[in-house]
């Protein structure tokens, strides 16, 4: 039966374009409001920052923004709060595509692809009933959505925006094989139907280099790098205590046994409150940082395969060994080693079988020093934890060599020096022990880790950390934040490309 179903999911399709077409084609011009734009991402619209980010920044100048993808994980409040901004979800496949064993992903992946264009039709042509000015679609996935919003542009007059993330195909050949026919018909696909467009938006230089010269693309080509948003910043004592306060309870006990159980119910692992002071007995009780806590270090991850948290693992017991040899009382207090609590933020199906890795190796050798949590941390708390972080760690190696990762420019906004793990293009972020540290194995990691960290916290505000966060300051300078960056390189394409309404949309920007 499956089999057959699959055999006539092509005809399906093909007579529902035919169907589509006619309706769009024979029937009038439908009106369009003055701006608007349709963002589409076939994910969880709440893991997708970027995509969110670009709806605030439409939104923020005037157009009638609507994000469509799968509900999930929440939403920025300051996108929620804007009147101009909505969400349509889109149906998610059933459980049992979702859950069905790798085995069977030839079989799946035809019907689960079938099930989305059905999905995305019906809310792109039918519940919208006014033709988006723009629709903006993220890619990967390129299956089936590149095919989708081409039709979709050519029957509703829109204007297509492609945001180069990075290259579906290669995601694919990590699980295949670079070989495979499915492989390459997905590389053909996703040539075919991406070549063309209004706006390329890509996140690197490398990215737009290669796809212009590989694939011919056609329209405008923009690089715009990813940039923080104004609430990504470091965190002082006040909000590092609020933080850990309200995440206390969930921290697990490998992390709490670090340090002396705190004295009283206003203490945390990290934070603790001194008293009013005599002089000032009004006053009230002051967050400040334990003298005694653990270094925290925060890496953040999809849990997909390419990410190798197995790099970091290691890195943790060479940390382990160090940090005992290094309280041994003939050392000095500069040279000892701090506790090491370690924050892993992210959902994803690598996360349980790291964890029992974790489990099994602090059993076994019996860690002291290092204490891991692996938690989803909500989309309001991810900039605070950031902020009130140590050290920042990127394992992020890229199945194209072609894109950068998101969560090190979240770090450098919060003022986060990072370890980051070396690949191809990654100097257009990383500049090796300037702004970051660059690693390519786990003895390297655990070396910076440990050189960063020696004498936590007297010596937290060391050289090599100072340079290291004024670098991220200077940088972040010149880069600006997202919608700053937004509005210096895409803006000007959308006014132009907008039809008449270049003088609304300065409006606009002028009373926000």
């Amino acid at each position: 039966m499956a089999p057959t179903m699959v055999a006539v999911a092509p005809l399906v399709a093909l007579a529902l374009v035919t169907l589509l077409f006619a309706k769009y084609y024979f029937s009038p011009a439908p009106s369009r409001p003055t701006r608007s734009v349709v963002l589409l991402v076939l994910g969880d619209m709440g893991r997708s920052p970027r995509m969110m980010y670009h709806a605030q920044s439409f939104a923020d100048n005037g157009f009638q923004t609507t994000l469509v993808g799968y509900a999930g994980s929440s939403l920025l409040p300051s996108l929620l709060s804007m009147p101009n901004f909505h969400t349509i979800p889109l149906t998610p496949p059933p459980n049992i595509l979702l859950k069905a064993p790798r085995s069977l992903f030839l079989l799946t992946a035809p019907l689960k692809v079938l099930m989305q264009v059905a999905g995305i039709l019906k809310v792109l042509l039918w519940e919208l009933e006014d033709p988006p000015e723009f629709v903006l679609v993220q890619n990967p996935p390129s299956i089936p959505t590149l095919a989708l919003v081409q039709l979709v542009v050519l029957l509703r007059g829109s204007r297509l925006i492609i945001d180069w993330h990075n290259l579906g195909f290669s995601i694919l050949a990590m699980r295949l094989g670079k070989d495979h026919l499915l492989v390459r018909v997905a590389k053909k696909f996703e040539r075919t139907f991406g070549r063309t467009a209004f706006v390329h938006l890509f996140v690197t230089k490398a990215m737009e280099e290669w796809l212009t010269k590989e694939w011919g693309l056609r329209g405008q080509k923009i690089v715009l790098h990813d940039r923080p948003p104004e609430h990504f910043r470091p965190c002082g004592p006040v909000d590092v205590h609020n933080l850990f306060s309200r995440l206390q309870p969930l921290l697990p006990k490998n992390v709490t046994s670090l340090v002396p159980k705190p004295n009283t119910t206003t203490s945390t692992t990290f934070t603790d409150l001194l008293a009013p002071s005599s002089i000032s007995p009004t006053h009230l009780p002051t967050p400040h940082l334990r003298s005694d806590r653990p270094a925290v270090l925060v890496s953040s991850t999809s849990w997909t395969a390419d990410e190798d948290f197995s790099i970091l693992l290691d890195a943790l017991t060479l940390y382990e060994l160090e940090a005992r040899k290094s309280v041994d009382r003939t050392f000095s207090e500069s040279v000892r080693l701090p506790p090491l609590a370690v924050v892993v933020s992210g959902k994803g199906p690598g996360r349980r079988l790291w964890e029992a890795q974790v489990e099994k190796r602090r059993l076994g050798e019996g860690w002291k020093f290092v204490g891991v949590w692996c938690a989803w941390v909500e989309v309001e708390d991810y900039p605070r934890l950031l902020g009130s972080a140590d050290l920042g760690v990127s394992l992020h190696s890229s199945s194209s060599a072609l894109d950068l990762p998101m969560k090190i420019v979240d770090m450098f906004g919060c003022g986060l020096p990072v370890c980051s793990l070396d690949f191809a293009c990654l100097n257009e972020l990383v500049e090796d022990g300037v702004n970051g540290l660059i690693f390519s194995t786990s003895s390297q990691l655990a070396f910076q880790i440990i050189s960063l960290l020696r004498g936590f916290p007297s010596s937290s505000d060391s050289a090599q950390l100072q340079k290291i966060r004024s670098k991220i300051s200077e940088r972040q300078q010149d880069w600006g934040t997202w919608s700053q960056n937004w509005d210096r390189v895409l803006r000007p394409s959308l006014i132009k490309g907008s039809r008449g309404v270049e003088s609304e949309l300065d409006d606009t920007k002028a009373m926000s």
